[in-house]
C-alpha cells in the first residue's frame, strides 16, 4: 500500500527558543516509526514536520498544487494558455485514470501528512504527567492536522458530501503502521472520524495552547483555526447550525482586513484576517506554479476572460491584488513574491489556507440555505464583505435563488486560486462551463470526473481498500 511506503520527515531545529521560525527548516533526516521520542521536544520537532509537509507540490506547493490552484484549473475560472507545457492537460481536460500520476502524488502527499500526525500522537501521552500543557497543545494540533487531511482526501475522492451517506469514504488512519491495509468505510464513517478528531482538538487547545502561538504569525492551528476548519467541514455536509457556530466564532475573534490592508495580505506584509496559513521561503517552492511561473515569465493557466467581467476593476480591492498585467498578458499575482521581494518577484508567498472572508461566505451560504427569515442575516453578511472589498458599495437586497447565486458569485470572486471552486461546483451538483473555449468546455454533474479515481498502485497493494469508484 502507498500509505506504508511513506517516510516521515521530521524538523531538526537548534532550540526550541527559535520556535517562530521553526516552519522555515528543512527536513534533515527521516524515521520509519520505530525511533523512540525520548524527549517533549521531539514531539515538537515532529509537529514542525508535520506542518513543513504541507509545503510538498501535490499540497500546497509548487506542483500540481493540488489544494490550491488545481480546483481553479480544472474548473471555469483558469483557461490553459499556449504557454502551458500539457503538464496537467489530463487534469483540466477531465481525461484522468486510475493510473493518474497527479493523482497518486496527491493521495501520497496527504496520507504522509496523516502518518506524521499518526507518529507523534503514537506515544505521547507519557509525558502527559510531568508537561500536560505541552501535550495537550501538541495533541490539539496534530489531530486538526489529521481531521483537516482526510477531510481535503475526501472532497476528491468521494461522491457523495452527506453526513450520513452510506457511499464509500476514504480511509482514516488513526496509526502509524506500515502494514495496516485498511478499509475505505463509508462517507459517515469518515465525518464520524473527522469530527471526533476536530472535537478532541478543541478541547485540548483550550486547556494546553500556548496563547502566543501566533503572536507574530499564523504559522500554527489555535483555537480559531479549528473552528474554520469545522465551519468549513460542516458546510460541505449540510450540517448548518454547526456551520454557523463555528464559522461566527471565528468572525468574532478575527475581523475582515480593511480595504487599505488587504492587498498587504497577499504580500505577506500583513497577516490581517488570516488564521491559519502555511510558511514558505525561498527554496521551498512556489505556490503560484503553475498559474503564474515568476522565473520563467510563464502562464500556463490564466483567468477566464468572464470571469474577470465580474470584478469592478475600479472599486473592488480583490481585482488589484488578484491580477496583474505581466509582459502584456492578464495573470493570477494572488502569489507573486513577498513585500521585499515585489520589485524582483520570485513567486514565494505564504499560503492562506483559512481566512475570514471564507468564514463570512460559510455563515451567509448556510443562513440561505435554511432559507425564510435567515435570508436576512445571510444577506447582512454576504453585503458586509461586499462593502469590506468594493469601494462605495452599495448594498445588495438578494432574496431565495437570486441570494445563493449571489453568494456563489461572491465565493467565486474572493476564493479564486485558493482551493474552492472544484468543490463548491461538485456539492452544489453545477454544470462546469467555460467560456472562450474550443474543446473540453463542459462537465455535466453527472460525470464520473467529480470523483477522482483510487490509485492503481494503491489497489495493487490493498485490496482492502476496493470498491473502485464508479466509472474507472
Amino acid at each position: 500500500m502507498l500509505i506504508r511506503k511513506i517516510l516521515i520527515a521530521i524538523i531538526a531545529i537548534t532550540s526550541l527558543a527559535s520556535c517562530k521560525k521553526v516552519i522555515e527548516s528543512e527536513p534533515t533526516h527521516q524515521l520509519d516509526g520505530t525511533t523512540r521520542f525520548e524527549t517533549i521536544e521531539d514531539f515538537d520537532f515532529a509537529l514542525t514536520g508535520a506542518y513543513a509537509l504541507f509545503r510538498s507540490g501535490n499540497y500546497y506547493g509548487s506542483g500540481s498544487n493540488a489544494f490550491v490552484n488545481l480546483p481553479d484549473m480544472i474548473t471555469d475560472n483558469l483557461n490553459e494558455t499556449s504557454e502551458s507545457l500539457g503538464n496537467y492537460q489530463n487534469m483540466s481536460t477531465w481525461r484522468y485514470a486510475e493510473d493518474e500520476p497527479n493523482i497518486a502524488a496527491t493521495w501520497q502527499a496527504a496520507y504522509r501528512v496523516v502518518s506524521q500526525a499518526n507518529l507523534l500522537l503514537g506515544n505521547i501521552d507519557k509525558f502527559s504527567a510531568t508537561d500536560g500543557g505541552a501535550v495537550n497543545r501538541i495533541k490539539a494540533q496534530a489531530l486538526a492536522i489529521r481531521a483537516m487531511v482526510h477531510f481535503d482526501l475526501l472532497r476528491y475522492w468521494v461522491e457523495d458530501y452527506d453526513r450520513n451517506s452510506t457511499k464509500p469514504g476514504i480511509p482514516y488512519i488513526t496509526v502509524f503502521d506500515y502494514e495496516q491495509k485498511p478499509a475505505r468505510g463509508t462517507v459517515k464513517e469518515t465525518y464520524d472520524h473527522i469530527e471526533a478528531d476536530l472535537q478532541q482538538a478543541r478541547g485540548l487547545i483550550n486547556s494546553g495552547l500556548d496563547k502566543t502561538i501566533n503572536a507574530s504569525g499564523k504559522a500554527y492551528i489555535d483555537i480559531q483555526g479549528v473552528n474554520a476548519i469545522m465551519a468549513r467541514v460542516f458546510l460541505y455536509s449540510n450540517q448548518l447550525d454547526s456551520a454557523i457556530k463555528y464559522s461566527t466564532l471565528v468572525i468574532t475573534a478575527i475581523p475582515l482586513a480593511s480595504r487599505t490592508n488587504f492587498p498587504n495580505i497577499w504580500t505577506d506584509a500583513s497577516t490581517s484576517e488570516v488564521i491559519w496559513s502555511v510558511s514558505f521561503n525561498a527554496g521551498e517552492g512556489r505556490i503560484g506554479d503553475p498559474v503564474y511561473f515568476v522565473p520563467n515569465n510563464r502562464s500556463s493557466y490564466r483567468p477566464n476572460p468572464a470571469l474577470i467581467t465580474t470584478y469592478d476593476q475600479v472599486n473592488d480591492i480583490r481585482y488589484s491584488s488578484y491580477f496583474q498585467v505581466r509582459s502584456n498578458r492578464l495573470v493570477v499575482s494572488k502569489y507573486l513574491a513577498k513585500a521585499a521581494q515585489v520589485p524582483r518577484p520570485d513567486g514565494i508567498t505564504n499560503f492562506k489556507a483559512f481566512r475570514t472572508g471564507e468564514m463570512y461566505l460559510i455563515r451567509a451560504e448556510a443562513y440561505a440555505r435554511k432559507g425564510g427569515i435567515n435570508e436576512v442575516t445571510a444577506l447582512a453578511d454576504l453585503n458586509t464583505l461586499r462593502a469590506a472589498r468594493i469601494a462605495g458599495f452599495v448594498a445588495g437586497a438578494e432574496t431565495g435563488a437570486a441570494l445563493i447565486n449571489a453568494i456563489a458569485l461572491e465565493r467565486r470572486k474572493e476564493l479564486i486560486c485558493e482551493g474552492h471552486r472544484w468543490f463548491d461546483l461538485k456539492r452544489t451538483t453545477k454544470t462546469i462551463i467555460r467560456s472562450s473555449c474550443s474543446v473540453f468546455c463542459t462537465l455535466d454533474p453527472t460525470n464520473r470526473a467529480w470523483t477522482w479515481p483510487l490509485p492503481i498502485a494503491e489497489i495493487n497493494a490493498n485490496p482492502n481498500i476496493l470498491p473502485q469508484n464508479p466509472g474507472y
